[in-house]
């Protein structure tokens, strides 16, 4: 059974922040390290650490740190976009604007994983992974 990691990442982040918890922990790979990093330069999270399993000597899980300001989450909401099923590319010209600016839409480009602002100024367009607000 094939479980999308990008789907697991958006879902747990999500009802981590609905259910108010400090930190959440998520299967890693080189392409949700890659989208935590936006996330966290963005601000939308305070930290992120690869973390072995007990007896493993793979890093095997990441563990994220939610930011909060006065008791209330950094992310509001965040979106799958591209599935494995339907891959969404936009050109630079037709890149999303996410609640007219105030949210980042994550985007793959030939450059790496950026935000939206990045690839726009950049004139790179790429795969839509989801949006954050």
């Amino acid at each position: 059974m094939y479980i999308d990691p990008i789907a697991d990442l958006c879902v747990r982040v999500k009802n981590a922040t609905k259910a108010r918890h400090q930190n959440v922990l998520v299967h890693t790979s080189k392409t949700i390290s890659s989208i935590l990093k936006v996330l966290m330069d963005e601000g939308y999270i305070a930290n992120f650490e690869q973390v072995k399993r007990p007896k493993s000597k793979k890093v095997t899980n990441t563990l994220i740190t939610l930011k909060y300001k006065n008791n209330m989450p950094s992310i509001n909401g965040i979106k799958q976009i591209s599935k494995p099923g339907l891959k969404v590319y936009q050109s630079v010209d037709k890149l999303p604007r996410v609640l007219n600016g105030l949210g980042v839409a994550v985007i793959s480009t030939s450059k790496g994983i950026v935000t939206d602002k990045v690839a726009r100024k950049n004139n790179l367009g790429g795969e839509v992974i989801a949006y954050v607000w």
